[in-house]
């Protein structure tokens, strides 16, 4: 793959992952404009790799707040713990349901059919992003609203709000589109969180996410490199790799700008407009899937 397309991809996975407005959706719409397949074993390895990139910015930028309090005590720890496992369950349970009810009714019938084939198409990318704009713009404007806050032990969400959280998480899993941090910050809105805890605890679920996530696609690829070769179309294994490693690095660079906005955006009141952009966004890509893309 062509470096200056790995950089451009990097940048706006970067710069998208960590605002609430569907980094994939974005990928996926700029693979197309780019002339790539984003349901091939190649790109769903390198938008992985990616979203490792923004992992570790969000390691770095959120490390000091974890410290001060999930980190504070042996008690907050346990008390941060105990959600995690339990909203990261819920994910996956439920995201394994969608996944498999998706590729049996879609795919009914086809051999080897798997959810990724259908990660490229833009008419299934547009709903999902009106749907993740309408879910933040109800929160955004509740919030601007004065909505009352649930009084809570700790610097933690509580079971509920981290139940929700993860339950929608993981209907984020399968659908291109749907933000996940924007669905899972507004659901602890929604539920009765600040803002701030919302926004702690979602990008540490997506810490804890995005190493299974890495590993599945990786294994995924070497799988269709296999495949490929016994077909004698042989997938240049090590060239995706280090295109992958180079963008995850450059993610990691974009993904720093893009928190101090979102942060920015989020102690201003600001997180309406969010929902307004990914709406937008989404009549966006209708348009380019009219058009044949």
């Amino acid at each position: 793959m062509p470096i200056l397309k790995v950089v451009v991809l990097a940048i706006v996975q970067g710069l998208a992952e960590l605002l609430p407005v569907s980094s994939s959706a974005h990928v996926v719409v700029a693979e197309k404009l780019m002339g790539l397949d984003p349901s091939s074993p190649q790109m769903t390895l390198l938008l992985v790799m990616l979203h490792t990139g923004t992992m570790f910015a969000v390691i770095a930028y959120f490390w000091s707040q974890w410290k001060k309090t999930y980190f504070a005590s042996a008690d907050a720890f346990k008390r941060f713990l105990i959600r995690v496992i339990w909203a990261t369950v819920l994910t996956g349970i439920i995201g394994v349901v969608v996944k498999t009810a998706i590729e049996k009714t879609m795919f009914h019938g086809a051999p080897k059919a798997e959810i990724e084939e259908l990660f490229g198409r833009l008419d299934l990318i547009a709903p999902a992003l009106l749907a993740a704009g309408i879910v933040i713009l109800i929160a955004g404007l509740r919030e601007r609203k004065g909505a009352p806050l649930e009084q809570v032990y700790g610097n933690s969400v509580t079971m509920r709000q981290a139940g929700w959280m993860g339950a929608v998480q993981g209907l984020c899993l399968p659908f291109r589109g749907f933000s996940r941090s924007g669905a899972t910050i507004s659901t602890g809105m929604l539920t009765g969180a600040s803002k701030e805890r919302s926004e702690r605890f979602s990008f540490a679920l997506a810490v804890v996410l995005t190493p299974p996530v890495v590993l599945r696609e990786a294994l995924r690829l070497v799988k269709a490199s296999k495949e490929a070769a016994a077909n004698g179309a042989p997938i240049d294994l090590h060239g995706s790799v280090v295109a992958s490693l180079l963008g995850m690095v450059l993610a990691f660079l974009a993904g720093l700008v893009a928190l101090r906005w979102l942060s920015s955006w989020l102690e201003e009141g600001r997180w309406y407009l969010f929902g307004i952009y990914c709406i937008v966004a989404s009549g966006v890509v209708f348009y380019l899937h009219s058009i044949g893309y």
